[in-house]
């Protein structure tokens, strides 16, 4: 598209614009790969608001931040063509209305979840949700691996998670310094790529600093705002827990949605024991059946945990508030980081070293999600899973002083492994790769396989 053509093309009306978010709030279905194709689909071609290297440009800014990047895109792009109104308006249409599916879901599974057949329909979700994660790792690959470099950067993430179980921060760190090295070896070398699309109008103006501290600390305070009360009236209840909880998860959960399930499913499993590994997975078959943001799991979390120590509380209003703390924690932040960083960010556009930078996080990601692809289809397949430690060296344990690091591996037992499940996940994987059939009458199906399995056996 030629300059002339962009000049041509008027911004679109907000009527115009809150009809096409909430569009995307109702069909965003699929989790965060499906969500950027279909937000790509209507605002770069049909729609043509941005243009493809634009469109990129912030996507790779939203990977490198803490939390939900499709979120976080759907606000920025708000952002770009309605300034701050846009951006509200994208980014809660995004999250509402998947927030009350959600919520709904939530209930019925606390009030029934021992049901036979609504056990029977979550074994078959749980297999579906195996070959669906997978899937991502392979759309998102696609995209992001595209040199030698970047397929390096991509199994030195997943190594770092999944056998030496380095924190995700660092993870995504040393990929974005990774980035930043390999772009200054290529510029030594006299190599030149192509920077920004010339169609795009020039990067914005700088904004004044104490314009852009004042925003951060309004935002900041919003995102604070449940705490004093909680504290106030709830004291040490499991709900100023979960807000706490989450709160904390917003800034320290780099590399997309799928980094933050993996952490949330650590976390609030093994240490909180808010949850069983098996309605981890559960709750993850709930978002991908619901349309926004795949970590509104996080609200399916914070509604167990409100409904199981509510503080004094009626556990159904205990649950609500823990679900909506949740989602609150989770998804403010994201106006935080939007509203305070996309003027710079729209500045950087161009800038060899920073896009280098955010293309090497987002590689480092698709190790991220395949860490989780593998954590997920060890709790689906097999009932028992433990870890295997390995020392570097034995003379350190011998002498009673821990060593300088160690390697931990999860060790299935395979006398576990469920063979109806490993059945179901593999036909969920032949309707998504080979029939290429859409993920609902995937879930469908395998929903309608698992409750009929329950029923027979």
């Amino acid at each position: 598209m030629t300059t002339v053509e962009q000049a041509t093309i008027p911004q679109p009306s907000f009527g115009e614009f809150l009809s096409a978010c909430l569009r995307i709030g109702l069909m965003s279905f699929g989790g965060p790969a499906a969500q950027i194709a279909l937000m790509h689909r209507v605002c770069v071609d049909e729609k043509r608001w941005i243009s493809e290297d634009r469109f990129l440009h912030a996507l790779n800014f939203c990977m490198l931040l803490p939390g939900p990047e499709a979120q976080q895109l759907a606000t920025y792009i708000g952002w770009l063509t309605h300034g701050v109104r846009g951006g509200m308006v994208a980014g809660l249409l995004f999250v509402l209305p998947g927030l009350a599916v959600i919520l709904g879901l939530s209930t019925l599974y606390a009030y029934y979840h021992d049901v036979g057949w609504v056990t029977g329909l979550f074994f078959g979700l749980k297999a579906a949700i195996l070959a669906i994660v997978v899937e991502a790792v392979v759309r998102i690959g696609r995209r992001a691996l595209k040199t030698r470099f970047h397929r390096v950067v991509a199994l030195s993430a997943f190594l770092a998670l999944f056998v030496f179980a380095l924190p995700f921060p660092l993870v995504v760190l040393m990929a974005g310094v990774a980035g930043l090295a390999e772009a200054r070896a290529v510029a030594r070398d006299g190599e030149t790529r192509p920077v920004a699309d010339l169609a795009d109008p020039a990067p914005a103006a700088r904004r004044p600093l104490g314009r852009s501290l004042a925003t951060l600390a309004f935002w900041l305070i919003v995102w604070q705002a449940p705490l004093l009360p909680l504290w106030l009236f709830s004291g040490e209840s499991g709900l100023a827990e979960v807000f706490a909880f989450f709160s904390r998860m917003a800034l320290v959960t780099f590399g997309g949605a799928y980094a933050v399930l993996a952490y949330v499913a650590q976390v609030a499993v093994e240490q909180y024991h808010w949850l069983e590994p098996g309605e981890m997975l559960d709750g993850l078959a709930l978002a991908e059946t619901t349309p926004g943001p795949l970590v509104l799991v996080l609200s399916y979390v914070g509604f167990l945990a409100g409904f199981r120590d509510a503080g004094g509380l009626p556990p159904f209003l205990g649950a609500v508030l823990g679900g909506l703390l949740a989602a609150w924690a989770t998804f403010v932040p994201s106006f935080v980081w939007i509203f305070a960083g996309a003027p710079y960010v729209e500045r950087l556009r161009g800038n060899r070293l920073i896009t280098a930078a955010l293309s090497a996080i987002t590689a480092a990601v698709v190790g991220v999600i395949l860490n989780l692809a593998v954590w997920f289809a060890l709790h689906v397949l097999f009932a028992e899973v433990g870890r295997w430690s390995i020392w570097p060296a034995a003379t350190g344990a011998a002498a009673g002083t821990a060593p300088a690091f160690s390697v931990s591996l999860p060790l299935p037992d395979m006398a576990t492994l469920d063979p109806a499940a490993l059945m179901l996940a593999l036909l969920a994987a032949v309707m998504i790769f080979l029939l290429k059939q859409g993920m609902g009458r995937t879930l469908i199906a395998a929903a309608a396989l698992g409750l009929l399995y329950r029923l027979v056996v």
